[in-house]
């Protein structure tokens, strides 16, 4: 039987769509509109770096605009809504998904990682450490004595109570209960969440089965690569994923598709067959936001190299003589298209936004046609998508001033400048210069 040609446009503004992008920040964050956008992405990616701010708190703005970061936390820690656990690296995934994270949390406590042979040697710890929480309630890693193992830094230097708490976290036993200055604190898992324990868990089968419904469901279409790097944890025995994808197959769960363009075999849910057809032809994206470098849309960057013609790389990790684009740079997506990057770093005493740099991609740039589609985009209208994005992060991290420095090409700089500046003034401001209506370095 022929496989069902999709086009192109629909698997991208289906994943759009799904990655709740397809309008960004054009709807008010709520606690119904957060819990449906965590369930449809799988989870939202936690980092430690903050030179601009959280990656879970700029996932949340880029989708829902400035939001209250308090009133994110209360839904977390105190209202339940999501928990951390280990998706794709550490992220905030939904309450309602427990039961099927409760099985991975099982199979942990036999799964072979890099420090086993520590665990088999220091069980002792493990007690320790969990009857010290039970006894004393939430624990952080500076409640407890001790010091870092002999020998140079990095994650195998962690001290003997840092890998029996990351353990007891990953196998259910304790669960994050709040962060202080972004510091875990541990809690016993069923005092934190009460009835967690009696959630009964899913055989290690539907685990396997669900794991690939809920990435397929979150990225619209994929090839076997893509879902093998979207949620990247567990990783699954060889041959384990395949099997379970052959049997969904099988059963009708999943259908093969023909993408336009692409020789390899792609997949989608059988019941997002009809999604896929309105996707292409619906209007399309509207809007600019930025992403984090951490956001759901970015995790596995081949594929959004071969859906938006967009490379990207983090370059947080690249000495700074051979970074191309900036420390921390935000991809600018603009009605559905990937256009640039912004590097910026927020100035907390200050107040001040930095947009170090705001680099165009070469065919935005010329006015060309994107590389995934057919239709060019309104260069002013794109340069004020921009501005108002900025300005609202500026808004978001506190941002009085926003001082914008280099962007490439230069010859684009003075009107994203006067965007900027337009952005900021008051409607009733007259004649009055804007300069003097806001404070704004440009």
């Amino acid at each position: 039987m022929p496989r069902r040609r999709v086009t192109l446009r629909a698997v991208t503004a289906l994943f759009l769509e799904r990655q709740h992008l397809a309008r960004p920040r054009a709807t008010t964050l709520t606690a119904p509109r957060l819990r449906r956008f965590v369930e449809d992405v799988g989870g939202i990616q936690l980092d430690s770096i903050n030179v601009l701010d959280r990656a879970h708190y700029l996932t949340v703005w880029s989708r829902f605009g400035p939001y209250d970061r308090g009133w994110l936390d209360r839904q977390v820690y105190r209202r339940r809504l999501l928990f951390e656990y280990w998706a794709h690296a550490a992220c905030l995934v939904p309450a309602s998904d427990l039961p099927w994270w409760r099985r991975a949390m099982l199979d942990y406590r036999s799964r072979h990682t890099g420090w086993s042979g520590w665990l088999r040697r220091n069980g002792k710890m493990l007690r320790t450490v969990q009857e010290a929480v039970q006894a004393n309630g939430p624990m952080g890693n500076g409640d407890f004595e001790g010091r870092r193992a002999a020998g140079g830094g990095g994650w195998w230097s962690w001290r003997p109570v840092q890998h029996a708490l990351h353990h007891l976290w990953m196998t259910g036993a304790l669960t994050i209960h709040s962060r202080q200055h972004f510091q875990k604190r541990y809690d016993l898992l069923e005092r934190a969440m009460p009835g967690a324990l009696g959630v009964e868990p899913v055989t290690a089968v539907q685990f396997q089965r669900w794991h690939l419904e809920r990435s397929l469901r979150a990225m619209g279409a994929a090839t076997e690569l893509d879902l093998a790097r979207y949620l990247t944890f567990p990783r699954f025995r060889p041959g384990v994923r395949r099997a379970a994808l052959r049997e969904m197959l099988e059963r009708g769960e999943v259908t093969e598709i023909e993408l336009e363009g692409s020789a390899g075999r792609w997949l989608a849910l059988t019941s997002d067959l009809p999604a896929l057809a309105r996707a292409g032809r619906a209007p399309g994206s509207h809007g600019t936001t930025l992403l984090s470098p951490f956001d759901s849309l970015m995790w596995h960057r081949d594929r959004v190299a071969r859906l938006f013609g967009f490379d990207y790389r983090i370059e947080v990790y690249t000495p700074g003589p051979r970074r191309v684009h900036g420390y921390y740079t935000l991809p600018i997506l603009h009605h559905g298209h990937l256009i640039g990057r912004v590097d910026a770093k927020s100035h907390r005493a200050e107040r001040r936004l930095e947009v170090r740099h705001v680099h165009f991609e070469p065919w935005f740039a010329s006015a060309g046609t994107p590389p995934r589609g057919p239709d060019r985009l309104d260069l002013d209208e794109a340069i004020a998508g921009v501005a108002s994005a900025l300005s609202s992060l500026a808004t978001f991290v506190g941002g009085d001033d926003v001082e914008l420095r280099r962007v490439t090409p230069r010859r684009l700089r003075p009107a994203l400048a006067r965007r900027l500046l337009a952005t900021s003034q008051p409607p009733d401001a007259g004649d009055t210069p804007a300069a003097e209506v806001v404070s704004r370095s440009i």
